[in-house]
């Protein structure tokens, strides 16, 4: 069986690290993964919506605050975004709280956020000097995390 993998950046990249999504899906679309698809879905969750009922497995990079430090990465289960309240994700939960709108028998796919603490939500289209030294081990765990869905 052939399993198809879809990593996703959203975010708004004209709020300086709420793009740190966008910034990943870019710079992995240059190389990416083998068997992955990458896509910049920026925060239109209902174009992001035919990704996911083509794949599955999904992993969406998004700016998370959940009160650590700058540049903080987490890796989240689609459950414990729900169970953890403080958690701020707003596209990541846009994506989440739309899949009732997926056409009629399509499957949900597993999915896994890969959440960035931001330092800096303002108009601004560079990442904060925090987001931005976390944005290559965001890309090498994205590479890693689809390498794992292969096996």
């Amino acid at each position: 069986m052939n399993e198809k993998t879809v990593i996703m950046g959203v975010g708004n990249w004209l709020l300086s690290d709420d793009g740190v999504g966008v910034h990943a899906a870019q710079a992995l679309a240059l190389d990416p993964p083998p068997g992955a698809e990458v896509v910049d879905a920026g925060t239109d969750a209902l174009s992001a919506l035919p990704f996911f009922e083509q794949a599955d497995r999904v992993l969406i990079i998004d700016a998370v605050r959940a009160g650590g430090a700058p540049g903080t990465i987490r890796q989240l289960a689609e459950s414990e975004l729900a169970a953890q309240h403080g958690l701020g994700t707003i596209h990541a939960v846009n994506l989440l709280v739309s899949r009732h709108l997926m056409s009629p028998g399509a499957v949900w796919p597993e999915v896994r956020i890969l959440g960035v603490e931001p330092a800096v939500l303002d108009y601004g289209m560079e990442l904060s000097p925090a987001v931005a030294a976390a944005l290559p081990q965001v890309i090498r765990l994205s590479r890693e995390i689809a390498e794992t869905w292969k096996t």
